[in-house]
Formats: C-alpha cells, sequence, structure tokens
C-alpha cells in the first residue's frame, strides 16, 4: 500500500497553484457532502444510527484514513461524521429537497474544481488514478494543516516530490 508521502504526493503533483488549490477548499468539501447527501437514501434508524450506502462508503474511507496516517485520519473521520449528519438530515426530507440539494452541491462543487484546474493548467489528479477521489478530501485537510503550521514533516516531503505551490501565469488548457 502507498504510504501517506505517496498518496499526497503524487495528489499535489497536480494542485501546485495556489488559486486551484484555494478552490479545493470550496469544492471537495461540497462533493463529500453531495456524495452523503445522495448515499444517505436508502437507509433506515438503528439504535439512532442513520444506517445507509454512505455510512458504509464514510466507514470505508475513515478505514483508509486511519491507515495512512493516525491524526490525519481521526480528523477526516470525524468530518466524514459531520457529513453522515447531514446527509442523514436531508435524507428525512421530502424527495425535492433531498435530491435537489445532493445535485447541486455536486455540480457546484466540480464547476468549482474545473475552475480551479483551469487555473492549474491541468487536468484533475483522478484523471489518470481514481484514487485521486479519495485523496482529495485527505488534500485539502492536510494543506489546511500546513497553512496553520502543522505536520511541517509532512510538508516538506510532499513539496520534496511535488515542488513548491505558485501561481500559474499561463494558463495552458488541460
Amino acid at each position: 500500500m502507498k504510504t501517506l508521502i505517496d498518496h499526497l504526493g503524487q495528489y499535489a503533483e497536480y494542485h501546485r497553484d495556489r488559486r486551484n488549490i484555494a478552490s479545493h477548499f470550496i469544492g471537495i468539501p461540497l462533493i463529500v457532502v453531495a456524495v452523503a447527501v445522495l448515499l444517505s437514501r436508502p437507509g433506515f434508524e438503528v439504535l439512532g444510527l442513520w444506517l445507509s450506502p454512505a455510512a458504509f462508503v464514510a466507514l470505508a474511507s475513515a478505514l483508509f484514513y486511519l491507515r495512512l496516517d493516525r491524526r490525519f485520519g481521526l480528523v477526516m473521520a470525524a468530518l466524514l461524521g459531520l457529513s453522515l449528519w447531514a446527509g442523514a438530515a436531508l435524507a428525512v426530507q421530502g424527495a425535492g429537497t433531498w435530491l435537489g440539494a445532493g445535485l447541486g452541491m455536486f455540480v457546484v462543487g466540480w464547476v468549482i474544481q474545473f475552475v480551479g484546474h483551469y487555473y492549474e493548467g491541468r487536468k484533475p489528479a483522478f484523471v489518470d488514478d481514481l484514487m485521486g477521489l479519495v485523496v482529495g478530501p485527505l488534500f485539502v485537510v492536510a494543506e489546511l494543516a500546513f497553512m496553520l503550521g502543522l505536520r511541517k514533516e509532512v510538508e516538506r516531503a510532499v513539496e520534496e516530490r511535488a515542488g513548491p505551490t505558485r501561481i500559474r501565469t499561463n494558463k495552458a488548457a488541460f
């Protein structure tokens, strides 16, 4: 299995423009919550917990993140829990509210992602490796940690592989 640095470094190679990274702080959370909302039906309550396909996807994702890194994994598990809460809250609403919210967040999130990749001048990472869809949320959490001055050793290792962030001046089509 690839290491935390392997995953973040490979993903970071597609995300060096600061504007692209900034777009991911909005787009990726919208997409994660949208997926939780859309996968929260069908579902049923057991002992106060809403069990749905979203719960199983979140559990598998949390285990993946925890296996890569305990600290980031705990943060990701908490964020996935919040996404599940939002998904369950919308899943019990009418079909129009549930579907409109889920699809709306999903589409807006991806539009924001592609705007960021326009600035990057490069296609999204998942086009070459589907694991990018799972690593993307972790990348956002790691970038936030780096901005807060945390996990400097991880930041250095990722930048050794991918290079420093920058603002591109030439916008090539992806």
